[in-house]
């Protein structure tokens, strides 16, 4: 075990790199990536290195020249991490390195992957390796909110006609159990993730006094709106080829019943739709568009009936239904309730990328070299990544981090106590030696 990768790891934690609504902070991510220079020098110093007004874009040269359309390898991870409230066993920005944990925000998203890529990237570096193709890392400093820096140099990238024959960013782990019934540990790989849409939906009305109140005040008719979504199936469910191609890869690793239907899933489709709907709101989200109401507004006034309130939704669109079809059909229902509907953000879509590739195959070899024969299993990501901005330059764009995590770890990112293992950390720089190295 290298002692210094938890020390390193540490220094990265305890730089606050907070994404911020409303006017990016530069001066904090010009002293982050000023310690990922003194942290990893061997890698930059042989990369060409680009800044987009805190984003960050290195090509590392091959020896090789390949034109813009023929390049290689893109690795991305972020350097922006969500606020630290809440009451924490160790200072969120202390980089405690205690029970063999390294603690704090940003341990497993994003700082403990930025930190395993550029790590593995530095000492291949220092013992003169060059890679056969161009490698690209990029790391943005708005993931977490705007995504501005992945819209910018993806921008940047599809105007100069460059593409890649392989992405890869954070996404799913490693996973114990990850259906339930399934015995062994799994490296969950993203081939896609779900569309994401912020809906603004408002209810007006003539206002008035609150001593006279009358029915169907706004308030109410957004309750009721509110109420019908959470109670019925507004969105089509379905099972999708990647998620009936996860439960056949599980499927070996089941018993009974359960295993017969798995391996078979669309033949035995309604009852798996019944019983996945049913287990817990992740495997839900896989079958369906979801909308999750996370704002409010009414009156300012605790005696006055707003005139108009609204209500904010984060829509996860499938990729059976899509955008318009997910759009329309809750459009559908907020017109029964007479309410306004307003798209504040379109978001981007992602593509599905094939699990049969050379470039799932190399993700399926390193995994199994370095963890101890873990099979790989494609998933789709309910969740966001900056990935989804660089649909258009690659056909595989893969998502995965490679971290064991329990599930007490998964649930300690965005909240409290996030923590990756000290004995985690070297075989995630051996996953990235092993994907530069092999990638040809």
């Amino acid at each position: 075990m290298n002692n210094n990768y938890a020390e390193s790891l540490s220094r990265m934690i305890q730089k606050e790199t907070v994404s911020e609504n409303g006017k990016l902070n530069i001066e904090k991510f010009s002293e982050f990536q000023e310690l990922l220079r003194e942290l990893f020098p061997n890698i930059f110093a042989v990369c060409e290195f680009n800044d987009f007004h805190g984003s960050i874009l290195m090509r590392w040269p091959g020896k090789t020249s390949p034109k813009p359309e023929n390049q290689g390898l893109m690795l991305m991870n972020h350097q922006d991490v969500v606020e630290a409230s809440g009451d924490w066993k160790y200072p969120p920005f202390s980089g405690e390195i205690a029970e063999g944990k390294v603690w704090g925000r940003g341990a497993l998203d994003d700082k403990g992957e930025l930190w395993a890529m550029l790590q593995a990237a530095d000492e291949l570096a220092a013992q003169g390796f060059v890679p056969e193709k161009d490698i690209w890392f990029e790391s943005s400093s708005t993931e977490e909110i705007t995504a501005e820096g992945a819209k910018e140099i993806s921008a940047y990238l599809y105007e100069n006609g460059y593409r890649f024959e392989m992405i890869l960013d954070e996404g799913g782990m490693i996973l114990k159990e990850p259906f339930a019934g399934a015995q062994g540990s799994f490296a969950m790989v993203g081939v896609g993730e779900k569309g994401c849409v912020d809906i603004k939906f408002t209810a007006k009305s003539s206002g008035g006094h609150a001593s006279a109140p009358p029915k169907d005040t706004p308030l109410v008719r957004l309750g009721k709106f509110m109420s019908y979504v959470d109670r019925h199936e507004v969105f089509d469910v379905e099972l999708s080829p990647v998620v009936c191609e996860m439960l056949r890869r599980l499927a070996p690793n089941m018993e009974g019943v359960t295993a017969k239907a798995m391996a078979r899933p669309e033949q035995f489709a309604p009852v798996i739709k019944s019983v996945m709907s049913k287990m817990n709101p992740t495997a839900g989200a896989l079958l369906k568009t979801t909308l999750a109401f996370t704002r409010s507004q009414g009156s300012n006034g605790n005696n006055v009936i707003p005139e108009e309130a609204y209500v904010i939704g984060n829509m996860r669109y499938s990729h059976h239904q899509g955008k318009e079809g997910s759009l329309a059909a809750i459009e559908k229902v907020a017109k029964r309730y007479n309410l306004e509907m307003e798209i504040l953000d379109e978001g981007a879509d992602s593509g599905i990328s094939d699990w049969n590739s050379d470039a799932f195959k190399l993700m399926e070899e390193a995994i199994k070299d370095v963890f101890g024969g873990v099979e790989a299993i494609p998933y789709l990501m309910t969740g966001a990544t900056d990935l989804r901005f660089m649909d258009a330059l690659s056909d595989n764009c893969l998502r995965f981090a490679p971290f064991r995590a329990s599930e007490e770890q998964l649930s300690s990112i965005h909240g409290i106590n996030e923590n990756v293992d000290v004995e985690a950390l070297e075989p995630a720089v051996e996953f990235y030696k092993y994907i530069i190295t092999n990638f040809k």
